[in-house]
Parts: C-alpha cells; structure tokens; sequence
C-alpha cells in the first residue's frame, strides 16, 4: 500500500506532466479529484475560481501575491481561450500598454468577446476579468503576442480614447515612436473616415517630435477631403525628441520614464555638497560603515545574518564547510560577497570622487560588482559560472509586486540606454533617484538587483558629495511601497522623498540605521518573515 509521501509524489508527477507542456492555467478536469485535494491540501495548488487553478508552493505566506502576478497573464491568456476560442481581444488601451513594455498587473482586464458577459470575473487578490460583448477589430488589425490576442498597434491608437494619452502618457508615447512613417495610421484614418481621430494623433506625433509623420496625416486627410483640427491630447510637451530609428518599445520606454520623472525629484531631495576635498576621510567613512550597511541591505533581502557573522566574513575567520551544517551556510556565503562586491564598489567611489563622469563608471564596474556579490556560492557549488556571465536569460519576478520586470530580450535593450541617460544627466538628485529607481524596475539579473541598486545608488550619492546611505530593514515596507509607487503608477515623488529624507538625515549627523546587539539580532532573525526567491 502506497504511503502518503508515496501518493502526494504521484500527484507532483501529474502536475508536473501538466507544466511540462507549459500550463499555468488548469482546469479541474485536467487533473484527478484525487490528485486535486491531494496537490490543494499540501499547497502545491491554489485555487483561483471555480474550476480554474494555478501551481503555488507550500512554502508561499498567506496573502503573497507572487505566485498569482508572475501567473496572471498566462492564466489570462488560456482561460479567455478555453472561454472564448479566438472571437476574443484585448482592449485598445490595454493592448496600447503591452505594446509599449507595459506587462504590470492591471487591477481589471477590459476584454472586447463577440459572446462577453459585460461583467466581471473576480479573480485572485483584487483583480478580475471584465469582457465586453462588442464587435472585434478585423483580423488583420489582431495579433497575438505570448498567446495573447492584441489590437496591432495602429489599430489601437485609432480606437484608444482622448483620455488615454493624458492619463498614461508613458505608455501612449512609447507606443507612437514605434512609428517611423504615417502610411500604416493613416490606412485606417482613411477607411473610417476618423477626422477627429486624425488631428488627435497628428498632435500626439507632434509632440514627440514626429513632425514629419504629423504633417502627412493632416495632408492626406485633407487630400481626401476631410477637415481636420490639429489638437494635442498630451498634458505637457517632451523636453526633448526621441531618437526616429530607435525600434525597441523597452528602450524608449526607459527614456520617457526617465524625462518624466526627472521633474518630480529636486524638491524631494537636499541640495548636493559637492565632491569632497579629502577623498581618503570619505572612503574612511565609507569602510567604518561597512556593518551597518551589510547587515540591513542583506536583512531586506530575507537573510539572516548578524554582526558577528559580518564581522567573520570580514576579517576571513570564516569556513563554508563549518556553516554548512544549517541555514547560515546560505547567508555566510551571500556575507561573503556582499564584501567583495563592497571592495569592489569602493573602487567605484574612488574614482567618481576624483570627477570621472559616475554613468560611464558605473557602466563599466557594475559587472564587476555582480560577480563579487555571487562568486562565493559560484565557489561553494550553489550557483554556476554562467550565471556571472551577463544579464539575465529567463522572466524575474518581484515579491509581492504588481510591477512585472522586463523580458530579457528587453533587458538588453534596455540597459545601454540606461547607462547613457545616466551619463548625460547633470543633476545629482536625479542620477541617485533614477539611478537605483531604473535599475530594478528593469530587472538585470535573476537575483542581487536590490543590493545592487543600492550600491549604484551609494555610487551616485559619492558623486554628489552626500555620505554613503544605508536604507534601514525596519524601513523596508516604505522601501517597497515607495518602488511600487514608481514602478505600477509611474509615481517617483514617494521614492525620491523616501531616499531624500535619509540623505537629508545624514547630512546632519543624524544616525538613520543601527546594528542590533547580538541578542537583538537573534531576536529578530527569530521573529522576523523572510523574503526568499523575489529576484531582488
């Protein structure tokens, strides 16, 4: 007779013949009523509604949301297929969003079906699917991207609505610069005869500098008899033009957000000193604070470690195989590397503070950063080399996070321009803000981008001349609401006040991060949740 492990692993084995084939969403009768109690009781399954699942882990926390946002668009995808067939799409503005590099968990997905319900379907922590009864866009005007049913672009600009361009103008300009010309546009201004329509987008063009593309649809619609009205649906004008050949949706999607955000910062941070004359008094600063900012960066990502461990690992006195009996094998070697990373971002400081330009430094170490970080468990087995050699090659979640990271195909569009808009920018307050924001909303690496973000921004900040800033674990839950803020709604000004105010408290000697006593420490690695596997 099989034992209960014996019988729990043969479910496992069902499910995992169901992911094998690339399931997310999966119905009752795919699995056995058996294998289903089986699977749910032991949190290997979650329920979603009725008759709809998706794979979770027994180790997820009530009420953690990853597991339903990093499934929610696969989940969407198969359940609108198995429900609809392919009489189903997208909305324009949503579709717009995904264009444009948008994949953030919306709150309500607005679904246009021939046969739609015209109400919602409540789905997990808040978020539903709302399908429309409406007639769908012509075939040609469809396209399907990750199984997703999409208006095409040109499409969905003719249909989205005048408050969408006010409302989410990031999405709505990346998505017009996938234009290079106005011939797919104004194919169908002209079959439907959209006057109104025409002058909205000639004004949109024109407001990212696509003159040319905003002259030709005033002229042929002209030309074919209409009268337009040129009006720009846009709140404000860009500052600036986006490159006309930059093809990559990622790519000018960073640049907008950076342009956008920009504004919002230098009255949410202190002004900047400027660099410092004894650069040795600075780094002196920078290594007396080395525990303080080892144990809280490395206590926000979940691991458990205390001073006295820091304080091993930095002088040496520290041997994998004698902490490889429990748990602080794992976080003796993430505190092994978070102080080679930390020599390495020294180095880094030394030479922003003798007024090399911090984008192109940055630029060029922050390799060399991420390899110390994880070179111990690349040294002790627990991680391969590969893993060192670049950016990331699969998706990336964030605990908790409606914000979805880049594809990694994106990531490399992506991080050149980065690096580009932080070398040309100028102001201090912007390139630490930004500096650590755009980092890890686009997500590089399959893990350390937290502690990498920081480093970038503490890099940032030595260019300014501010002291080197911890951001205190007790703070964590306004860390990330701050980041939520920026990355889901486009919101920076959270951010920018939450590291201005730290920055703002060193500068006066305020001390804004302590290292607990040993037993305080214990204490709270006792006590305290842990956040593991978030891509952070």
């Amino acid at each position: 007779m099989a034992t209960p492990s014996e019988k729990l692993a043969e479910s496992l084995e069902a499910l995992k013949a169901l992911q094998d084939v690339g399931a997310v969403a999966i119905r009752s009768d795919s699995l056995t009523r058996t294998h289903r109690e089986r699977l749910l009781k032991n949190g290997f399954l979650q329920e979603v509604m009725k008759g709809w699942y998706i794979p979770s882990s027994p180790n997820d926390r009530d009420g953690d949301t990853t597991p339903w946002y990093a499934s929610f668009w696969d989940f969407c995808a198969t359940y609108l297929r198995e429900r609809f067939g392919t009489t189903w799409c997208i909305a324009p503005e949503q579709s717009l969003k995904l264009h444009a590099g948008n994949r953030t968990v919306p709150a309500q997905l607005l679904v246009r079906a021939e046969k739609g319900g015209n109400k919602p379907t409540r789905l997990l922590h808040g978020t539903s699917i709302f399908d429309v009864r409406a007639a769908l866009p012509p075939a040609k005007d469809i396209v399907e991207e990750n199984s997703l049913r999409l208006y095409k672009p040109a499409a969905a600009l003719v249909e989205a609505s005048a408050g969408f361009f006010a409302q989410k103008p990031t999405d709505a300009r990346t998505a017009l610069a996938l234009f290079t010309d106005a011939s797919e546009i104004l194919t169908h201004l002209l079959e439907g005869g959209h006057s109104v329509v025409a002058g909205r987008l000639a004004g949109a063009f024109r407001n990212i500098g696509r003159e040319r593309i905003a002259d030709d649809i005033i002229k042929n619609m002209e030309a074919a008899g209409y009268a337009v009205r040129e009006t720009d649906p846009f709140e404000g004008r860009l500052q600036f033009d986006l490159p006309a050949r930059e093809r990559s949706a990622y790519a000018g999607r960073i640049r907008l957000m950076w342009q956008a955000m920009r504004a919002d910062i230098a009255d949410n941070f202190p002004p900047a000193p400027g660099r410092p004359n004894d650069i040795e008094a600075y780094l002196k600063h920078v290594e007396d604070i080395y525990v303080t900012d080892a144990y809280h960066s490395l206590s926000i990502e979940g691991y458990r470690v205390s001073p006295a461990l820091i304080e091993r690992v930095r002088s040496g006195n520290w041997n994998p195989d004698q902490d490889e009996q429990d748990r602080e094998h794992r976080d003796a070697l993430a505190a092994r590397g978070y102080h080679l990373a930390f020599q390495a971002v020294k180095t880094s400081v030394r030479a922003v503070l003798g007024n090399e330009n911090p984008g192109p430094v940055a630029d060029r170490n922050h390799g060399d950063w991420y390899r110390e970080l994880f070179a111990p468990s690349v040294t002790a087995g627990l991680a391969r080399p590969a893993d060192l050699a670049g950016y990331r090659s699969d998706r990336v979640f964030i605990r908790n996070s409606m914000h979805v990271p880049l594809p990694p195909h994106a990531v490399r569009d992506a991080m050149p321009v980065f690096f580009e808009l932080l070398a040309a920018e100028e102001n201090p307050a912007v390139r630490i803000v930004l500096g650590h924001f755009i980092f890890v909303y686009i997500h590089p690496y399959m893990d350390g981008n937290g502690r990498m973000g920081r480093f970038l921004m503490n890099v940032m900040l030595a260019a300014g001349g501010y002291p080197w800033t911890v951001i205190p674990v007790e703070r964590r839950n306004d860390y990330m609401a701050a980041l939520e803020q920026a990355s889901v709604h486009q919101n920076i000004s959270p951010f920018a006040s939450f590291v201005g105010g730290l920055v703002n408290d060193g500068l006066r000697g305020r001390p804004v991060a302590k290292v607990p006593d040993e037993a305080q420490a214990r204490q709270q690695r006792e006590a305290g949740p842990e956040w593991e596997g978030t891509g952070q």
